[in-house]
C-alpha cells in the first residue's frame, strides 16, 4: 500500500499542470507566466557585470544586497531579437531547482504585467509541434479573456549544461 501511495504522490508532484497564481510578463508581443512561488522579487534594471565566455543570453551577474546573482535575457534565450532596455524592462529573480541545489537567477523581461489566479478550467496542455521542437519548458497554456498566456516551467527553461554555466558565473 505504501508503494502505491508513493507512486501517486510522485505522479501528483510531477504533474506540472497546476492551477494557481502566476506572475505574468511580456516578451515581444507575447504574454508569459511563471508560478508565483518561484518568484523571489522583481527589480528594476541595474548595472550587469558581464562574464566572459558565457552564452549570448547570459547577460552577466548583479550584486543584489551583497549576493551575486546570474542574469539571463529571456528574449535571447528564446531566440527573439535583442532590444534596448526601457524604463519598463525589469529583472525577475526566480528560484530554480536543480538536481543538487536551488539557485537564484535573474531573468530580464520586457515588462511585468500582473499576478493572475489561473483556474484549472482555463489551462490547457502545450500544443505538440512534433519531435523537432522541445516544449518541455512549457507548463501549459492559459486561456484568459480573448488571449493566451504561455505558462513556463522555469526549472526547465535552462538545460542542465546551461544551468552549470549559470552556476559557474556566481
Amino acid at each position: 500500500m505504501t508503494h502505491k501511495t508513493d507512486e501517486m504522490t510522485r505522479a501528483i508532484k510531477d504533474d506540472p499542470m497546476k492551477a494557481g497564481k502566476y506572475l505574468t510578463f511580456s516578451l515581444a508581443d507575447e504574454e508569459y507566466g511563471i508560478g508565483i512561488l518561484k518568484v523571489k522579487e522583481i527589480i528594476g534594471m541595474m548595472p550587469i557585470t558581464s562574464v566572459p565566455r558565457t552564452p549570448e543570453f547570459v547577460k552577466g551577474v548583479i550584486n543584489l544586497r551583497g549576493k551575486v546573482i546570474p542574469v539571463m535575457d529571456l528574449r535571447l534565450k528564446f531566440g527573439m531579437p535583442a532590444i534596448d532596455y526601457t524604463d519598463r524592462t525589469c529583472i525577475i529573480v526566480v528560484e530554480i531547482d536543480t538536481e543538487d541545489m536551488t539557485i537564484q537567477i535573474g531573468i530580464v523581461v520586457d515588462s511585468v504585467s500582473e499576478v493572475l489566479n489561473i483556474r484549472e478550467e482555463e489551462m490547457e496542455n502545450a500544443p505538440s509541434f512534433g519531435t523537432q521542437v522541445d516544449t518541455a519548458y512549457i507548463l501549459g497554456m492559459a486561456k484568459i479573456d480573448s488571449g493566451v498566456k504561455i505558462l513556463l516551467d522555469i526549472d526547465r527553461v535552462l538545460s542542465t549544461r546551461e544551468l552549470q554555466v549559470m552556476e559557474k558565473a556566481i
